[in-house]
């Protein structure tokens, strides 16, 4: 099918006339996405799921829609209005409670590390784990509890041993000639600190299951 016949499929079958070949082909390229209905009629005229066309669902709109839940469930789970839901989906700004946090990670079968994306979370984590890998570690075990609800001797032990293998990256023993040994070092405690959440969500899955 070309994006005519997706095009023509979706103002025919789902009653949005506005769709043309070139929004359906700006949603392939990526330069555009597709709003909750019109991602529903894609997926029928496509003849798969929405969480199909997703992939892998980074944003709270996008886990729904993978699960096929409608937001008017979505919001009366976790007890909020709906207008209020939409408009943190369209934002992406979580502003729910701890227990409503807990009651959306229930209905969309979040794992934590996608709640903490989804909620917003995840920058405040990756700024704590930079100054918990380059400083001292020790002084950010508590507010990481805090922001994950995670055992605090849990995240001694990783936060420890992410301490160890960042400053064993960057430590410069110039064993080379014309100071190659110093900008390997750098490259890869760089390297660590852009890939800091997922090395650190990989330590927590391999201690324990959350």
């Amino acid at each position: 099918m070309g994006p005519e016949h997706v095009a023509y499929g979706m103002r025919s079958s789902y009653g949005l006339p506005y769709v043309t070949p070139d929004l359906v082909a700006a949603w392939e390229r990526g330069t555009m996405a597709p709003t909750s209905p019109e991602l529903t009629a894609l997926a029928g005229v496509l003849w798969c799921s929405a969480g199909e066309l997703i992939g892998t669902p980074r944003t709270l709109r996008e886990h729904r829609m993978a699960r096929g839940i409608a937001a008017e469930d979505v919001a009366h789970t976790v007890g909020i209005e709906l207008s209020v839901y939409l408009r943190m989906e369209e934002t992406q700004e979580w502003r729910g409670t701890d227990r409503q946090s807990a009651a959306l990670a229930d209905v969309l079968d979040l794992s934590l590390p996608d709640l903490i994306t989804v909620t917003g979370r995840e920058a405040k984590l990756t700024a704590l784990l930079h100054s918990a890998v380059t400083t001292r570690w020790q002084a950010y075990v508590r507010p990481a509890a805090k922001l994950l609800s995670l055992d605090r001797r849990l995240l001694d032990d990783v936060l420890q041993e992410m301490h160890t293998d960042y400053q064993g990256l960057t430590t410069v023993t110039l064993t080379w000639a014309n100071g190659t040994a110093a900008t390997d070092s750098g490259e890869s405690g760089s390297d660590y600190l852009n890939r800091i959440v997922d090395h650190f969500w990989s330590l927590i899955q391999r201690t324990t299951t959350y």
